[in-house]
């Protein structure tokens, strides 16, 4: 199964034809934050909100009969709205600083490069775990989507894995695409990060007296939007501790999401498919799968290949992408 592609521009590509300058500060970003290796990127259509309907419910056909008409039916679409934030920093170097350095460049990147961490830990925090309803300031991820067992719509793509405590964590599949989940950025905008050199500002300290630093403005528009649930699963409610103790069978939730995935049978040519997950998750994985004998069937479990000319981890061909925003501490969903 091929899982990569590059029908859809990532983060990446989008900014080194619009800034390529700005294109170094992506890939800095790409090697801490593995869900830009996957994410793709839409401009909103309607300013900083994107409008789409998610079809709810398909037409009813009927059998005909000779000198009999056939009823109308018509496919029920529920109209969504997503929204964007911006995140921003500031980053300033002394100038004086600046004078003694043989390399000043370097030393603003230095400074900067502190500041870019940051913004980028918050965004893949904020790719799995914010929530309008409570901070309407930023972004709704994907947890506050797939947030309740059961019932129908995105409900339906959670499978519990039994922890009931607070030390519960989840595992995502998510395929990225325009007809499944994607990043967003406002209209006339750039998707990632945009830097904007200020030059010489005047500042204070903390006592009030004046000095002077180059300035630089970071700011990183982002929403998300996921046009059809069928396309994510969340394994939600692995405990951790137990986990690690290795009293749970990881396998059989794996194996229970991928026959919820709709893109599982896709030829990958329209989207992009991966996992994510913390690094405790991925060490129980190996370990897991390093304990079957040699007859057993080892594509099932974590193995490495080649995509994209690189050497990944994967689970039926699935690209298995480690992230720290995935906690340890996830509530039980219900």
């Amino acid at each position: 199964m091929a899982t990569l592609s590059s029908t859809y521009l990532n983060l990446i590509d989008i900014h080194k034809q619009n800034d390529p300058r700005t294109g170094e500060i992506i890939e800095v970003l790409k090697q801490q934050n593995p869900i830009l290796d996957d994410a793709v990127a839409m401009e909103c259509n309607m300013g900083a909100t994107h409008r789409h309907g998610i079809r709810t419910g398909l037409p009813t056909p009927a059998w005909g009969r000779l000198y009999q008409g056939i009823p109308q039916s018509k496919s029920s679409v529920q109209q969504v709205d997503d929204t964007t934030g911006f995140l921003e920093a500031r980053s300033g170097v002394d100038t004086r600083a600046l004078e003694l350095s043989k390399n000043p460049a370097a030393l603003r990147l230095g400074e900067a490069m502190s500041h870019l961490e940051a913004m980028n830990q918050e965004m893949a925090t904020g790719m799995f775990y914010h929530d309008t309803a409570t901070t309407p300031e930023k972004f709704k991820g994907l947890a506050a989507r797939f947030s309740t067992l059961g019932g129908g719509g995105a409900g339906n793509q959670i499978i519990d894995a039994g922890g009931t405590g607070s030390d519960n964590t989840s595992i995502w599949f998510v395929t990225w695409g325009d007809h499944a989940c994607h990043l967003l950025y406002p209209s006339g905008t750039k998707a990632g990060v945009d830097r904007q050199d200020k030059g010489e500002q005047r500042v204070t300290d903390e006592n009030g007296n004046a000095y002077y630093v180059k300035e630089e403005v970071f700011r990183w528009h982002m929403g998300m939007a996921v046009k059809d649930w069928r396309y994510v699963v969340r394994i939600a409610n692995i405990d951790t501790s137990e986990l690690l103790a290795g009293n749970v069978d990881i396998y059989k939730w794996m194996r229970l999401a991928y026959w919820k995935l709709q893109s599982r049978r896709k030829d990958g040519k329209s989207s992009r498919i991966a996992i994510y997950a913390n690094r405790d998750v991925l060490a129980a994985l190996d370990g897991q799968a390093t304990g079957f004998g040699a007859a057993a069937n080892q594509f099932l479990h974590v193995t490495p290949r080649e995509l994209e000319g690189k050497e990944v981890l994967t689970y039926r061909g699935m690209p298995l992408r480690e992230t720290d925003a995935l906690l340890n501490t996830e509530a039980r969903v219900v």
